[in-house]
């Protein structure tokens, strides 16, 4: 299972990247689950919120998490009767990509999205410079980062150019559940 992260401020493209991104890899014949971070009161899957528009775009699972909930919802292709020991087995294996949006200050690999601030408004900071589990920066105007980098810069609003990147990059992207197995306990 390969597993990336999206990092940036609220409003810069986060969801929306990964909703497209999400087809994409789909288009490769690949399974993609999406976990998301949320705070702490949520209502799960109305209409225009982040984890039904993941589901729309075809996401097989959708994870959201707070200090107080968990939800977990997944599509499934034609009824399914499932035990626990299903369920716990799903969580481990049986899709190729998790893409996590949110957990900006995790150890995952992750792609920083930025955008350009409006006419008038201060830049937004990055995280690059100082997070070492940034591995690359998705922006639309590459030219006006604030800080330069030898990261590779992705092309925002090219998501099947990202996806590509994504799938030459699996390699280092696969999740090591023997490195974070204390993490499960």
């Amino acid at each position: 299972m390969k597993v990336v992260g999206f990092a940036g401020f609220s409003g810069c493209g986060k969801t929306t990247l990964v909703e497209q991104l999400i087809p994409e890899l789909r288009l490769r014949g690949l399974r993609v689950s999406v976990a998301k971070h949320a705070h702490h009161h949520f209502d799960i899957d109305h209409a225009g919120k982040d984890s039904w528009r993941h589901r729309q775009a075809g996401a097989f699972e959708v994870v959201i998490a707070s200090d107080q909930r968990l939800a977990l919802m997944r599509e499934f292709e034609r009824p399914a009767q499932l035990s626990v020991h299903h369920l716990l087995a799903e969580l481990y294996q049986g899709v190729d990509w998790v893409l996590v949006e949110g957990f900006k200050d995790s150890d995952l690999p992750k792609i920083e999205v930025w955008r350009a601030p409006e006419s008038g408004q201060s830049p937004w900071p990055v995280r690059y410079p100082e997070d070492d589990f940034v591995i690359a920066v998705a922006t639309e105007l590459p030219a006006q980062l604030p800080q330069p980098t030898q990261l590779p810069i992705l092309d925002l609003n090219a998501p099947s150019q990202v996806a590509e990147w994504l799938l030459a990059s699996a390699d280092r992207l696969e999740y090591d559940w023997d490195l974070h197995a204390g993490l499960l306990s």
